[in-house]
């Protein structure tokens, strides 16, 4: 138990001292930004503070200054101190990375009002003064020794849509990607394939009934007179002319509009007419957790119910070459179930486990593969730790493939809503990339959606 005392003004001495140490992060540039409202782009623009006078980014001068109030109300005099007046002189900035040692020192006192002057430093880890001054307070007179507050813990989200610009980088110098949008007949579906159109993200071939795409841009208000639109009588007609330009090589990419996933699904999967190729279509999440170190790819939690192991296969190979394409590496695959250890009663476990064998013996390339594991120590070393888990891929996954669309679907929206986790997603082992989003898909998630298409494509290409 950890307590706060003060030293009443009958305590204090000429000369007393106390003193903090804080080693400034970026994180404390950023809370104290969102607390103050202070974004000077000098502390929280590294491209605007590269050219700025000190050529990086640097803390607000009061962030330093607000230490001195800490020991100040917490050490010396600490609880019940009033604050009255401070001066402050600041000689040479913080940045990120400098450890702050703030030192108050009592240098007079009066009887009469229990008035105190504290000499106020902070120096920086090579002893540089960074700034000083003179504070004024009324010390306490009466003996505070209270436990301690215990602080909430703070958790920083990105802003909505940052993580789409981390998407976006995987596109530089691409050019866009030639893509059917399949009828695209209402407000939401063609508004998203506009908005990538608009920042170069794909060419948009709308495929539909030309009165309702017209329709639904006079009600979007978007101006689609620069898009070609190829008309059809119905929606299952716009998903067998979509599949029949990709068999062409006209398009490079499908975008699923206002249709059902089996429906557009259809023609793709037909045996002579479609898109197969020789491996199960899968598809897979490109997700971004706030309390997650780095992205997540998920699968499959949108297209295969019930996968047995061979299709299992599929959907892991899928994965893996979804992420290894994109440039990320060598992925950890965790194989995800219920419980960590192989059950016989449960066949996810079993297949989990095979599913780490195939790949010890190259049947599954280009990753590091284990389960069965349960998500937590799937994305957590603690959790893993504590139930004596030794494996390369427990607490630190990559890919997490689920063993079923229930539980991946389940997972993926308890994480949507729950989480603020934000994720992009496509069709993986057809021909070309399918880009499948859900009426639940905002803006940002259909544009990234095709970012993620566009990457796949063009780095493919590039290997």
């Amino acid at each position: 138990m950890s307590f706060i005392e003060n030293k009443t003004f009958d305590e204090l001495k000429i000369g007393d001292s106390a003193h903090l140490k804080r080693t400034l992060t970026p994180k404390d540039i950023e809370l104290f930004s969102i607390m103050s409202g202070d974004v000077n782009p000098a502390h929280v623009d590294a491209e605007y503070a590269k050219d700025d006078m000190f050529h990086k980014i640097i803390a607000q001068g009061m962030w330093g200054a607000s230490l001195i109030s800490t020991v100040l109300g917490t050490e010396l005099p600490g609880p019940g101190t009033i604050y009255l007046d401070q001066t402050l002189k600041f000689t040479a900035p913080v940045v990120p990375g400098d450890a702050v040692t703030v030192i108050v020192t009592v240098t007079d006192k009066n009887p009469k009002n229990h008035i105190v002057d504290l000499e106020c430093n902070c120096v920086n880890q090579h002893d540089k003064t960074v700034i000083s001054g003179i504070a004024t307070v009324i010390a306490p007179t009466l003996k505070v020794k209270r436990e301690r507050v215990e602080l909430p813990k703070v958790l920083f989200k990105e802003p909505k849509g940052a993580w789409y610009r981390h998407i976006i980088k995987l596109t530089e110098h691409f050019a866009p990607l030639k893509t059917a949008v399949v009828h695209p007949v209402d407000k939401l579906a063609l508004q998203g394939a506009i908005d990538a159109a608009k920042e170069n993200i794909i060419i948009p071939i709308l495929v539909g009934p030309k009165d309702k795409i017209l329709a639904a841009a006079i009600e979007a208000n978007l101006d689609i007179s620069a898009y070609e639109i190829i008309p059809t009588q119905h929606s299952q007609e716009a998903a067998e002319v979509a599949v029949q330009l990709a068999r062409e090589c006209k398009v490079e990419a499908l975008m699923k509009g206002k249709i059902h996933t089996d429906e557009l699904m259809g023609p793709v999967v037909h045996k002579e007419t479609g898109l197969l190729t020789g491996r199960r279509m899968s598809h897979v999440f490109y997700v971004e957790a706030p309390n997650y170190s780095k992205p997540l790819f998920l699968s499959d939690a949108a297209l295969n119910i019930q996968p047995n192991l061979q299709e299992k296969k599929d959907i892991t190979q899928n994965a893996i070459d979804l992420f290894r394409t994109l440039g990320f590496g060598t992925p950890k695959v965790a194989i995800v179930c219920a419980v960590e250890t192989v059950n016989e009663k449960m066949q996810s476990t079993l297949d989990a486990a095979a599913l780490s064998k195939m790949a010890d013996r190259d049947e599954i390339t280009g990753a590091i593969v284990d389960g069965p594991l349960a998500f937590d120590n799937a994305i957590s070393i603690e959790a893993a730790r504590e139930k004596g888990i030794r494996s390369n891929v427990a607490g630190d996954a990559d890919i997490i493939i689920v063993p079923d669309i229930e539980s991946g679907n389940m997972l993926y929206k308890e994480m949507t809503y729950l989480s603020g986790m934000e994720a992009a997603g496509i069709v993986m082992g057809a021909k070309i990339p399918i880009i499948l989003t859900s009426r639940g898909s905002d803006d940002i998630s259909r544009k990234a959606s095709c970012a993620l298409a566009l990457a796949y494509v063009r780095h493919k290409g590039n290997n």
